[in-house]
């Protein structure tokens, strides 16, 4: 699904306008970026959780010219889907997680 889709079934779901739609879920994205920019986790229930985690400096090499290097310090985002999302997921499947 991509976020035309997300627009799409918000504008069915809603009845308002697309352009209403669209900006609806831009700003959806803009808060759950904002926020986790901010440092904060994002947890919406019954869907998951966007975790921040900081990775440190570590030495890595250039595949191609062999060449050592140290990666930079980053954060970098996760998401734990919650118990109810993996159930709606697995249902029917026979594999509950």
């Amino acid at each position: 699904m991509t976020k035309a889709d997300l627009i799409e079934r918000v504008y069915e779901k809603l009845g308002r306008s697309k352009q209403e739609s669209a900006r609806l879920v831009e700003e959806v994205f803009e808060l759950i970026k904002s926020t986790l920019e901010a440092g904060e986790n994002v947890k919406i229930s019954g869907f998951g959780k966007f975790t921040l985690r900081s990775k440190g400096a570590r030495p890595g090499r250039n595949p191609h010219t062999r060449q050592e290097l140290t990666i930079a310090p980053r954060r970098v985002v996760t998401f734990k889907a919650s118990h109810i999302l993996k159930a709606q997921v697995n249902r029917g499947t026979g594999s509950e997680s």
